[in-house]
């Protein structure tokens, strides 16, 4: 059996570059300059070895007698961070937070932590990212309620990011709110006629407040 490195990728033949030949190319080198943690290290060979023969797989092969086509089917690696193996899996998401939209008009919110407790973050992930979940969402359904500002019980998607576009370690939760809420009696629905949800500055305050109180 080939090894992760001398694996060819998924058809034999094909070439195409993707984040698996890149990791098979540059992965073993990246990896001895810079220091990683044993989990992106995981993640990274994961990928690396997804649908090459590495992980095994199986032979199509044509029927017909007068044939002898064969083509290699590896098998995947499965890892939630691969690109490959999350297609399906986001499609099915997608859809299933498609059929809980309201119709409403939505604002996009982000909450980030600081990059003071990104170390932390690192160190007690599940405790971290449930905060920062708990008090993105709690600060936004608080803000609806107020009758000084809304009134009203909104709806949340929050959403755990951890990753920049560059790949850089940054946990943040980005929040889909609908542009408006029920009423607290539960007999109207209430919309935001301004382009702006709530003041960011008084966002801030009471998600910092959540956060450091819970």
């Amino acid at each position: 059996m080939p090894t992760a490195k001398e694996a060819r990728p998924f058809g034999g033949g094909r070439t195409e570059l993707d984040l698996g030949a890149i990791f098979r190319a540059h992965g073993e080198a990246f990896r001895a300059q810079f220091s990683l943690t044993q989990p992106r290290i995981r993640v990274m060979r994961a990928i690396e070895r997804c649908r090459t023969a590495a992980l095994g797989g199986h032979m199509y092969r044509c029927t017909r007698d007068d044939c002898d086509f064969v083509v290699p089917a590896y098998n995947s690696c499965r890892n939630r961070h691969c690109p490959k193996c999350q297609g399906k899996e986001q499609f099915e998401w997608i859809e299933a937070r498609k059929q809980r939209l309201l119709n409403s008009s939505y604002f996009h919110v982000v909450f980030t932590l600081p990059s003071e407790l990104r170390a932390v973050a690192q160190k007690n992930p599940e405790v971290i990212y449930g905060l920062l979940l708990s008090s993105a969402a709690g600060t936004l359904i608080d803000l609806g309620r107020d009758e000084d500002r809304l009134g009203a019980l909104i709806g949340v998607t929050a959403i755990l990011h951890t990753w920049t576009r560059t790949l850089a370690y940054h946990p943040h939760a980005h929040c889909i709110v609908t542009a408006g809420g029920l009423a607290q009696n539960g007999g109207r629905w209430i919309s935001i006629n301004r382009d702006f949800l709530f003041p960011v500055k008084v966002m801030g305050a009471l998600f910092r407040g959540k956060f450091l109180t819970v």
